[in-house]
């Protein structure tokens, strides 16, 4: 058994629950769909109303794939390369050369493990704290679905209702697309539609309104 958190909008707010499921073993992707399956059941079963959708690369619809931070981009980037060249540490950074390589390197550059304690986000000049913990990603996250989606696709996205990320584990790290999609729904809720916030007004949104 293994347990993974799906996002969800109740009351309001972003929430999360942590669910327990049958884990599949192996790197083969029908392998993480097995386990996405099992995953969705879980929450099915205990919200009979639940519309599960898998945000990955691993996701068993087309949506759920175009949505992960490997496909989507954010002024013609990455959004993984986007966040990974962004982050500024005690001793370095941003390092805006890793817009150029693919964002498995991006991520796995290991100037992101050397330069000490991670101490803000810089991105088109704009300086993002690091609390609320997920908010520079959250951001980049909804401005690049706003580039990158039609409204058809947005208005797919916001059939569902939860939003799971397989490969996502709390314990070890804090960033997730589930996270973001499920304040995509947030926001197109409460609006109607997406509204362009500034910095500012999106660190305050975020504060108010995600708790998890």
């Amino acid at each position: 058994m293994a347990k993974r958190p799906a996002f969800f909008v109740k009351q309001g707010k972003v929430i999360r629950e942590i669910y327990s499921f049958e884990w599949y073993s192996g790197f083969a992707v029908s392998q993480k769909q097995k386990s996405i399956k099992s995953l969705h059941n879980a929450i099915k079963k205990a919200d009979l109303n639940a519309r599960p959708l898998e945000i990955s690369t691993k996701s068993m619809e087309h949506i759920g794939i175009k949505a992960s931070a490997l496909h989507l981009k954010i002024n013609n980037d990455t959004l993984e390369n986007v966040f990974q060249s962004a982050k500024v540490f005690e001793h370095g950074g941003p390092y805006l050369d890793l817009l150029d390589v693919s964002p498995k390197e991006a991520k796995r550059d290991e100037r992101l493990h050397k330069s000490g304690s991670l101490k803000a986000f810089r991105y088109q000049n704009e300086e993002f704290p690091l609390i609320p913990q997920t908010v520079f990603y959250d951001f980049i996250y909804i401005t690049a679905i706003k580039q990158s989606f039609i409204t058809d696709e947005v208005n797919t996205i916001l059939r569902y209702n939860y939003f799971t990320d397989i490969e996502f584990n709390p314990a070890k790290s804090i960033n997730t697309q589930a996270r973001a999609a499920a304040i995509l729904k947030l926001i197109a809720d409460e609006y109607g539609y997406l509204p362009s916030f500034n910095k500012e007004d999106f660190i305050q949104y975020h504060k108010e309104h995600i708790f998890c």
